[in-house]
């Protein structure tokens, strides 16, 4: 099997488990960030079926949609890449892009982590979803989903998580953006990624500004 029939067979693996989803964590979601991680693949020296798989698979089971356990993801994409004859060296550096490619395993303090080109790639097109308009629907669709409220000016952002924290938060959207989505701007791993982010990242600003004056009432 070569590598673009691995892929199309990821892909139709992916869509039926995720027929389901959660509109931020769908399909669609999952193919922006394969789009966004073969746009800026182009410009890194990394192996392009580890990016592929990374992406497709990075949120085959997102832990938040199965009561935290991050160990799910993982296990579904080495069952499944198992199940392709995938070279073992492939599925693992898979699964490591899966394990820590996620924002909250960067807060607080942590073991050495696993680091690779192939995960930076795919971290940073992940990221790049969650900014921006496409990150701003995410963001109050997740809210919507977990029937969260907008916002309350009583209710600060948390700006000192540590990983559980994140886990556990249940603020209003509006402070999600400053507790992850304006942040992910400055964690950006390669310079094509940095560059995408930052029109992106300032489109983030000019949303609040005319949230919050709407919101005033002098808008």
């Amino acid at each position: 099997m070569n590598n673009a029939e691995i892929v199309e067979k990821t892909i139709a693996f992916v869509k039926e488990v995720l027929k389901d989803a959660e509109g931020g964590h769908d399909w669609f979601h999952i193919e922006r960030v394969f789009n966004n991680t073969m746009l800026i693949a182009k410009e890194e020296d990394v192996n392009l079926l580890v990016v592929s798989l990374g992406a497709l698979l990075h949120d085959i089971a997102d832990a938040k949609f199965h009561g935290g356990d991050e160990t799910i993801g993982p296990k579904m994409a080495r069952d499944f890449l198992r199940s392709l004859h995938i070279k073992p060296e492939i599925i693992t550096h898979v699964e490591n892009i899966i394990i820590h490619i996620s924002f909250k395993n960067t807060l607080g303090e942590r073991s050495k982590p696993f680091s690779s080109k192939e995960l930076e790639v795919v971290q940073d097109a992940d990221r790049l979803d969650a900014i921006g308009a496409i990150g701003i629907a995410r963001a109050f669709n997740y809210g919507g989903f977990k029937n969260r409220i907008l916002y309350d000016p009583q209710i600060a952002p948390n700006l000192n998580m540590k990983k559980e924290d994140y886990k556990k938060a249940k603020g209003p959207t509006i402070n999600h953006f400053y507790e992850k989505l304006l942040l992910l701007k400055d964690k950006m791993n390669t310079a094509q990624g940095k560059k995408l982010a930052e029109e992106r990242h300032q489109f983030m600003i000019e949303f609040l500004e005319h949230f919050y004056a709407e919101w005033n009432g002098i808008a």
